[in-house]
């Protein structure tokens, strides 16, 4: 079959089976174009919850899948590539959480949505990168926070809102790799760029990039934002390289340059045109959360949406 007989076919069964497909923007290029929405955690998330399909293939990492199954239990979760991991996802246990929690019974755990169904069940408060800073600033005054699983994500808020918390040590295996030696240098070679940063990022606590002129710190779709409504005309991107993809497709004129060659989630190109045709003819790669976590993990989750 070829690559358009293949899209043909996918687009064939999404009629048919009443099927929608979210991508998120670190999926390969062709994946990017055949999804129905494409956004960052925060986006499909909400997606997830509003859509009328009675379908949802989710073409990202698995945890992405698990929220989706959390917020629409009425549908069939798919994932192409079920076996798609996270290192922030995989750094934290439920049972680390409830060790936390029985230390400190007074305190709140916020909890990135990069994790699990389990360690959402026992978290407080869930959160994106795009609404992170609300989230915390939203919390009680004087109780203990422990924010998991993302250090560096963690950090940019610590000094962003001089909230302090405890940091779990995790972080994302790809945006660990952009340091502040990176982005400088990259700030020198490029004097014309903007350098647009996600905060999962190893320089998201270095005051010298905090501070700079041309640093600016956002999750995908924030970065997406400025790119579109600033008027210059080349960027320096510091996170997941395939965010180019939907960048270019925006702007046509721009330039963007990777920070750095080979910022790419291997665990997101696992899902190919192949595997979601499979997952989609065979409504294969159930994702699906038990109840009894589910209704405790919905909680932090429906909190966070609200703020």
């Amino acid at each position: 079959m070829t690559t358009e007989q293949t899209i043909q076919r996918i687009q064939q069964l999404k009629k048919e089976k009443n099927a929608i497909i979210l991508a998120h923007y670190y999926t390969r290029p062709e994946i990017q174009d055949i999804a129905d929405y494409l956004g960052d955690s925060l986006g499909l998330s909400r997606m997830a919850g509003k859509t009328d399909a009675e379908i949802i293939v989710f073409c990202g990492v698995h945890f992405m899948a698990e929220t989706a199954s959390i917020i629409s239990p009425e549908k069939k979760v798919l994932s192409p590539a079920p076996d798609a991991g996270c290192s922030l996802a995989e750094s934290v246990t439920g049972n680390d959480l409830k060790k936390w929690k029985e230390n400190n019974p007074d305190g709140i755990i916020v909890s990135y949505v990069n994790t699990t169904a389990e360690v959402k069940a026992y978290t407080d408060y869930c959160c994106t990168s795009s609404n992170a800073l609300d989230v915390v600033k939203s919390l009680p005054k004087g109780r203990k926070i422990l924010f998991v699983p993302d250090k560096n994500l963690g950090a940019y808020i610590k000094k962003t809102t001089g909230i302090e918390m405890e940091l779990w040590n995790g972080d994302c295996c790809v945006h660990e790799k952009i340091t502040p030696g990176i982005a400088s240098s990259m700030l020198e070679k490029y004097p014309e760029a903007d350098i647009l940063i996600h905060p999962e990022s190893n320089c998201s606590s270095d005051e010298s990039i905090l501070k700079h002129d041309r640093a600016f710190f956002y999750s995908t779709a924030g970065i997406l934002k400025h790119a579109a409504q600033s008027p210059k005309d080349t960027f320096i991107i510091a996170t997941e390289e395939e965010t180019i993809h939907k960048l270019k497709s925006d702007n046509p004129s721009k330039k963007f340059i990777p920070v750095a060659p080979g910022t790419i989630c291997s665990q997101m190109k696992k899902i190919t045109l192949d595997n979601l045709l499979y997952c989609l003819e065979n409504e294969c790669g159930e994702v699906k959360v038990p109840e009894e976590i589910r209704k405790k993990a919905i909680l932090p989750i429906e909190r966070m949406l609200k703020i």
